[in-house]
């Protein structure tokens, strides 16, 4: 679990809520479900018009790694390709076959099975390479799916403004229903850009960063199954992994 962003998502509703009450508020103030309605709504179904729903649904399985991301050990990973690398050395490629049929990680499995079929390094990193872009490619624009709710949310939580404003001027003549109207605009825009600045956004940015982090994760594999397909020594193979993680 990401403690930072259960802290940061805590902070955040603290300072906000509490200023509120300091400055003499109510929490049932802030609390309109006709103003959630129209924003939350709004923002997902704009969102929706513009991601092809591969994206959508991809979008939607990943919101998870901002608080449980993907657990990339990459200390432990070098010292298994180190590990490959001597194996190499002692039995040749073929002897890695037994340990790529019973590697758990799929792309780290798909190197050992190159290796052991002999396949040249350039082939090697080529296959590897636009197995790595293409994941990249489309988790970054699942994540992106999060930048577009941050952009629409407070354009919608306008509208929501704009349209309470509207039922106060439909209802001038009836001054008891003018509080609850001037309360839904402001609040849907509070909604708005509230969503937008402490939860869309941040968490489009944080997904970016996961993404980023386990394409460079799979570089490092890439790098250690080329050099083993090179013969390189162990030790000088160690020492070029370790620039992923120090």
């Amino acid at each position: 679990m990401d403690i930072l962003t259960i802290t940061g998502i805590l902070l955040a509703l603290f300072a906000i809520l509490g200023g509120n009450v300091l400055e003499g508020g109510h929490m049932s103030s802030l609390v309109q479900l006709t103003a959630f309605v129209i924003v939350a709504g709004g923002t997902l179904g704009a969102v929706m018009v513009q991601t092809p729903i591969r994206t959508f649904v991809r979008a939607m399985k990943i919101s998870s790694w901002v608080v449980f991301p993907v657990k990339l050990q990459p200390e432990e990973a070098a010292e298994k390709i180190v590990n490959w690398s001597n194996i190499a050395r002692r039995e040749g490629l073929l002897g890695l076959e037994a340990i790529a049929e019973e590697e758990p990680d799929e792309f780290a499995r798909k190197g050992l099975q190159l290796l052991v079929d002999g396949s040249e390094p350039e082939v090697i990193r080529s296959i590897l390479e636009v197995e790595i872009d293409s994941k990249e490619h489309q988790d970054t624009q699942a994540a992106k799916v999060f930048d577009g709710l941050g952009g629409y949310s407070p354009t919608i939580g306008i509208i929501g403004a704009v349209m309470g404003l509207i039922h106060v001027m439909n209802n001038l003549a009836d001054p008891s229903k003018l509080g609850s109207g001037i309360a839904t605009a402001f609040v849907a825009t509070i909604y708005g850009v509230g969503f937008a600045n402490l939860l869309f956004l941040p968490m489009a940015n944080k997904l970016k960063s996961q993404v980023h982090a386990q394409s460079q994760f799979r570089e490092m594999i890439v790098e250690g199954v080329i050099s083993i397909a090179e013969g390189e020594n162990p030790r000088n193979i160690e020492t070029k992994l370790q620039g992923y993680y120090l």
